[in-house]
């Protein structure tokens, strides 16, 4: 027979532990970051495609494994069975920026910034929404007041062209992947491959895709230079006199690179000297070196086909903070931007 006065004691103390434990289980919770979206502004919203500003902040140690943009046309996207695209913007707390890509001209888009902690768990900012332009022409890239042409390359890539003086150059960077007569350029995304090349290569910016639509894709200078020819059918890269010509038309080497740059956003502030009264519209690519990708939105570098030693090559480099138009003698193995301008 149980002795009822022993046990009960006993019960008690049970009774409490378990209560506590089920108290303290139900207050702990994994800290969750604070992730903002924040509203776009016009200049960062084109026809098809935008950048999108966001931050994540917390005041514990939470791993955030991924982060990242994703995005709809219709409310409420999330990164895992909703979405039209998503982006993947690296990992860890702080500002980051998206850049969306493949979007449709005249059209609105839901949008939100999701953090992956390193338990699995997806955490999302507030929602915005924005609607493309209509035409790349009011995109803030180019010059509005002037009427561009077109030319589509071996692809279908179609791009702004502009004349300036007897010369007609393409008015946005090159994106191609493939020569004239069809051969592939190889996509090379390791950095030391990248760094004992000797033959034509390309690569988009930090390897994302979504720097591609706005900025285009970096070639090192055996891609530019191939015989089979990376430009459109009837284009050509520029040699060295070819961008003097125009440069010498815009005033100078000290003065044309202002006329050269698009007055968009998308170059830093100052952005010195900036009017793109050439069309031109020439934007912060960066650029790939050999020990890694650097300088998108402070600088941007073009090729030429000249040559200037066994193992350089001459290029024209703009800054945000200068209004000229810089010659260099640059690395073959560099990943630069290309323009092309017409036969």
């Amino acid at each position: 027979m149980y002795n009822f006065k022993l046990i009960k004691p006993f019960m008690k103390i049970y009774f409490v532990i378990v209560f506590g434990i089920m108290i303290a289980s139900s207050c702990v919770k994994e800290k969750k970051p604070k992730i903002y979206t924040q509203p776009l502004i016009s200049s960062n919203i084109f026809s098809d495609s935008a950048i999108i500003v966001s931050s994540i902040t917390q005041n514990q140690n939470i791993v955030i494994a991924s982060k990242g943009v994703v995005w709809s046309t219709s409310p409420n996207p999330d990164a895992y069975y909703f979405y039209t695209g998503i982006t993947t913007d690296g990992f860890g707390t702080g500002s980051f920026e998206s850049h969306l890509s493949g979007l449709a001209p005249n059209t609105t888009y839901y949008a939100k910034a999701y953090a992956v902690l390193n338990s699995g768990i997806t955490v999302y900012g507030n929602e915005i929404s924005f609607t493309t332009l209509s035409s790349s022409n009011s995109s803030g890239v180019l010059n509005p007041n002037y009427i561009y042409g077109s030319v589509t390359d071996q692809e279908g890539n179609s791009y702004a062209t502009i004349i300036i003086g007897s010369q007609e150059w393409m008015a946005e960077n090159l994106k191609v992947t493939k020569y004239q007569n069809g051969d592939p350029i190889p996509n090379v995304t390791s950095e030391i491959q990248w760094s004992n090349l000797s033959s034509g290569a390309w690569v988009n910016y930090e390897n994302n895709s979504s720097y591609d639509s706005l900025y285009g894709k970096l070639y090192n200078w055996y891609a530019v230079s191939d015989s089979r020819n990376v430009c459109p059918y009837g284009w050509h890269v520029p040699s060295d006199a070819e961008w003097t010509q125009m440069t010498d038309l815009l005033g100078g080497e000290s003065i044309a690179g202002g006329k050269m740059k698009s007055t968009s956003l998308l170059w830093s502030t100052p952005n010195t000297g900036a009017t793109n009264l050439s069309g031109l519209s020439l934007l912060p690519g960066g650029a790939r070196y050999s020990n890694g990708f650097g300088y998108m939105g402070t600088f941007g570098d073009w090729w030429s086909t000249t040559e200037y030693d066994f193992g350089t090559s001459i290029d024209r480099n703009l800054s945000y903070v200068t209004e000229s138009a810089d010659k260099y003698a640059r690395n073959k193995t560099d990943g630069f931007s290309v323009r092309c301008v017409k036969n």
